[in-house]
């Protein structure tokens, strides 16, 4: 899906939602949702709240957080703990995507095998109907492998001097 018409349609559905529960459309809800759109990786909480504010739209962080919790419960945010920090990314629209998560520094990539796609378009689900999945493997990166192994190392050289 190109991007404008993803953020059209992420848009709709905040609105519907809105509408459909007699909550405001406040601008501060559409500006969130448009900056997590707008965003091309994984952000933290204060990193959306920084950028809001370099593009002259600051919100509270409570506002914030109620958003999240928001986009959340209607799927449009994917959320991903990490061993330093909660973060989130934009998830509508991706359809059937593989993501490799670094729960050190947070790198995400996307993965393409052929095999689990096929496995899970094979799956029979029960009286269920599937429309896209995600699946997101959480692991350390090499960078941070290599990272820690050498600063176990030079705990390990430490000791024995």
């Amino acid at each position: 899906m190109a991007k404008d018409s993803v953020k059209a349609a992420v848009k709709n559905i905040l609105t519907e939602y809105l509408e459909q529960n007699n909550l405001r459309k406040t601008p501060e809800r559409f500006a969130v949702l448009n900056a997590i759109y707008t965003i091309n990786n994984h952000f933290t909480i204060r990193e959306l709240g920084i950028w809001l504010e370099d593009h002259r739209f600051p919100v509270s962080i409570a506002t914030l957080y109620n958003t999240i919790n928001l986009l959340l419960k209607l799927k449009l945010v994917a959320c991903h703990k990490l061993n330093t920090s909660t973060v989130y990314e934009a998830s509508y629209g991706r359809g059937d995507t593989i993501s490799q998560v670094c729960r050190v520094c947070g790198k995400s990539q996307e993965v393409k095998s052929p095999m689990v796609l096929k496995a899970v378009a094979e799956t029979h689900l029960h009286r269920f109907r599937r429309s896209e999945f995600a699946l997101y493997i959480y692991g350390t990166c090499s960078n941070c492998q290599a990272r820690i192994t050498r600063q176990k190392n030079k705990i390990n050289k430490n000791k024995k001097k």
